[in-house]
Parts: C-alpha cells; sequence; structure tokens
C-alpha cells in the first residue's frame, strides 16, 4: 500500500510565490494547499491539519508570527512543523527573540531548489528523532519533575505544564541523559537537527523559558559556564 504524501500548507500574500510553491512541492508528491492571509492561513489548517506550514511572516492583517502563534495553542495543530519565509535578516533576529516555535526559516528571495530542499531536510530530521526516540524511555521522572513522551506532557509537582514542541525536546534531551554536559552546539544538532539554521542564543532563549516553567526547578538545568548545559539529578 502506497505512503499516504505528507500535506503542506503554503501561505503567503503574494500569488507568484503560492504558484511556484505549489507547483514546485507537487511535482516533489507532497499534497498542497495554499492561503493568502492569516485568517484563512488559519481556517485552512483546522480544516487539513498539515503536516507543514511555510509561513510568510508579513502579511496584512494576522501576520505570520500570529498565525505561528495560533497554530501552537491549537491541540490538533501545535506539532505542525513551520518554516518561515521572511524578505528581511532582521526578522531572523525576531523570529529568535519572541521564539514562536518555527523549525526552520527560508530568507527571501529563494529558488524552489533551496526551499524543496530545507522542506524535505525537515521532514527527514523529524523522521530520524522518532526513530531515535523509540527506544527512549516513555517517562522520566526526576524529583518533581515528570516528562512524558506518550503524549507529550510536563508537570511539575503534580501540575501540568505547557511546553512548545522544542521547549518539551530540549527538555527531554537534558532529562534523559542527566549529569551530561552538552555544548549549545551540540544541543542545536540534537534538538533541532544538523540541517537547522538558528544560532547558539535559541538554545539560550529556550532554556530560559523552560526554567522559568519548572519554577522551583529551573536551576536544576545547570549553565557550565563556556562549555553549554546539564541538567542535575538528584539535585
Amino acid at each position: 500500500m502506497s505512503k499516504k504524501p505528507k500535506t503542506i500548507l503554503c501561505v503567503d500574500d503574494e500569488h507568484d510565490i503560492l504558484d511556484i510553491l505549489t507547483y514546485n512541492l507537487k511535482k516533489e508528491g507532497y499534497q498542497v494547499y495554499t492561503a493568502d492571509n492569516g485568517d484563512k492561513a488559519i481556517t485552512m489548517a483546522e480544516k487539513i491539519r498539515p503536516d507543514m506550514v511555510l509561513l510568510d511572516i508579513m502579511m496584512p492583517g494576522k501576520d505570520g508570527l500570529e498565525v505561528c502563534k495560533a497554530l501552537r495553542a491549537n491541540p490538533h495543530l501545535k506539532d505542525a512543523h513551520v518554516i518561515f519565509l521572511t524578505a528581511k535578516a532582521d526578522e531572523v533576529d525576531e523570529i529568535i527573540g519572541l521564539e514562536f516555535g518555527a523549525d526552520d526559516y527560508v530568507t527571501k528571495p529563494f529558488s524552489p531548489r533551496k526551499i524543496v530542499a530545507r522542506v524535505k531536510a525537515l521532514f527527514r530530521r523529524v523522521e530520524v528523532q522518532k526513530e531515535l526516540t523509540d527506544d527512549k524511555k516513555s517517562i522520566i521522572k526526576i524529583g518533581g519533575i515528570e516528562i512524558n513522551r506518550i503524549n507529550y506532557t510536563v508537570q511539575v509537582d503534580g501540575q501540568e505544564v505547557k511546553f512548545l514542541h522544542k521547549e518539551f525536546e530540549l527538555l527531554y534531551f537534558l532529562m534523559n541523559r542527566p549529569n551530561m554536559v552538552f555544548s549549545r552546539n551540540n544541543l542545536l544538532y540534537h534538538v533541532w537537527g544538523e540541517d537547522a539554521f538558528f544560532v547558539d542564543r535559541t538554545v539560550d532563549v529556550h532554556i530560559t523559558k523552560i526554567r522559568k516553567k519548572l519554577g522551583p526547578y529551573g536551576d536544576w538545568i545547570e549553565t557550565i559556564r563556556g562549555v553549554g548545559y546539564k541538567f542535575i539529578q538528584n539535585a
């Protein structure tokens, strides 16, 4: 039986770009849907539940950052992979700073070959990470922190705390390897993947948010000056 094609939602207010994306992604066997504004994108995403969203940042009305935030807040859409399409290099800083949960970004103008390569790389990375985690412990409990990989939940002293996808993956990676020190580049590689194009401070932003959400256990993620981070077991 043939494998069901991956579904991709392309969102951009420029119809020429939508046409280019649609043509080239369909050639690769993906099922492609389009939306030319943020509101349509959210409605379409709720209807089709895409595997991936290619999302322009600068759109009239609801922009790409708002759309991404809405996707992450929806329990049926929060795991959709997001690649931002950005026309300005300084928007990348905004993405990293606000950290809305994107998996990657591509700077405009881009070639069809480049965007297809990024899409394939992200899907491949997700599959590899899934294979790597199949043999890992489903539930890890250290002190008052319990992380459950089956239903993607984190409990702190018995109370569920919401984590974005990459926050969850980063916390799980560290908790699954307690007392081991990892550099920022190492964490980027294992959590975001070798094909991701983020920078070291992406890890710092995520660690800061994770510590805050862990409350009294936030300092169990220790900063190793000049090296990186580790999760302390039996702190």
